[in-house]
């Protein structure tokens, strides 16, 4: 270790006075490591209202934030050195406006930040951005080493997947003698071993603003997104197709990892907003999470037969580049092509696993384009110029 805990925790107690009032809930270790998980279902507004913190209290200046499974965390000031874990989370900072806070995170290559080239002035420098997550699973060290003012990260995440090499006395000694941890794995919702709160996208983001004390933008951003959903949704035609969502990796996948559409998870809420039902309804195949790592081949999916199929893996292809590859391969499959989505054209890229504010914005109205042609075809169903006015804090 560069410095020795104590003097790193004499430092942590400039910022965030007091750490976890309530403490860590940590539960015992489930076997697994999820290399490609998710699971999920999301309202279509802001924050609950509820007990978040954010109160002015414990003195002059500082303040609460509360978030399971941690609790309350106190803060004398806004952090200015933030670790993160998903991407999600580092959407969120950009879309606060406090994303030089960032200085590490994890599935760097799973943060896609091209929806930002669309909004003038909204950007992140992710060379600056250290990816925490090695080879051989997170080094304890790594976190002395960042000397953060907050770990934006979920405990129960690192301790529960046995491939990051963490166990609950290494998150315990780094909460103390480095900074406190506040965070949520909200992207899905199929692990046995969180048996604690769930939060929707916009519940975790409240919370993520109080942190960071920018309550106005954040309500603004509530503001554009609610009325961007209602608009949609007033135009859904009344029937709407099912879908199978898969990740299926590679131009010419034949096996694939299911996920239950259905599950509620930040990472199908545009699906959920659009009204996608779920194709496995009743099959009893279940979704992937750390213990779960079942696969399914076309002939399960031609059982199943749904009427629309969204593949995962492909979100760094364009939309024609994922037809001139996965689907063109699955229209010359002898099982593939007997499909009704291959048959009728709904086979689309399924998405970021990981999606923050900004991002779902994009995601919701791409998957609108794709679902429903006919309704919206390609137009530009939210204000860019509006949406950067808001990250830029106007």
């Amino acid at each position: 270790m560069a410095d020795s805990p104590q003097g790193r925790h004499t430092r942590r107690t400039v910022l965030l006075s007091g750490g976890s009032a309530v403490g860590l809930s940590l539960a015992g270790c489930i076997g697994g490591s999820d290399e490609e998980g998710e699971d999920g279902d999301e309202g279509s507004g802001g924050g609950d209202g509820g007990e978040g913190g954010g109160e002015d209290e414990g003195g002059e200046g500082s303040y609460t934030v509360s978030m399971e499974p941690v609790g309350e965390v106190e803060f004398e000031s806004p952090p200015e050195r933030v670790v993160t874990y998903f991407p999600g989370y580092a959407d969120m900072c950009v879309a606060l406006g406090v994303e030089d806070s960032l200085i590490a995170m994890a599935e760097t290559n799973r943060y896609h930040t091209e929806y930002y080239d669309e909004l003038d002035g909204v950007s992140i420098d992710t060379e600056g951005v250290q990816d925490v997550l090695g080879e051989s699973g997170i080094d304890r060290e790594v976190f002395y080493e960042l000397d953060a003012d907050l770990h934006l990260i979920d405990p129960e995440w690192l301790i529960n997947n046995e491939a990051f090499g963490l166990d609950e006395s290494d998150v315990e000694e780094i909460d103390e003698a480095v900074a406190p941890f506040l965070g949520n794995t909200i992207f899905r919702r199929t692990d046995e071993w969180h048996d604690y709160e769930y939060y929707t996208l916009y519940e975790a983001f409240e919370r993520v603003a109080r942190v960071y004390r920018e309550e106005e933008r954040y309500e603004a951003f509530v503001e554009f997104h609610d009325g961007f959903v209602s608009d949609v949704q007033d135009r859904l035609p009344e029937e709407r197709p099912n879908a199978l969502l898969v990740f299926g990796d590679g131009d010419e996948p034949e096996q694939f990892s299911p996920y239950r559409l259905a599950d509620e998870g930040t990472n199908k809420k545009q699906f959920h907003d659009l009204g996608i039902e779920d194709a496995l309804a009743g099959t009893g195949i279940e979704g992937l999470s750390t213990s779960d790592r079942g696969q399914i081949d076309f002939e399960t999916m031609l059982e199943v037969d749904p009427d629309a199929l969204l593949v995962r893996g492909h979100e760094d292809e364009s939309a024609e580049e994922f037809e001139d590859t996965v689907v063109t391969f699955m229209e010359g499959h002898p099982v593939a092509s007997e499909l009704t989505a291959v048959e009728e054209g709904r086979v689309f890229r399924g998405g970021p696993i990981y999606q923050g504010p900004i991002q779902n914005l994009f995601t919701t109205e791409r998957a609108a384009r794709a679902f429903f042609p006919a309704e919206f075809d390609e137009e530009e169903l939210f204000d860019r110029e509006e949406l950067s006015g808001i990250v830029d804090g106007q």
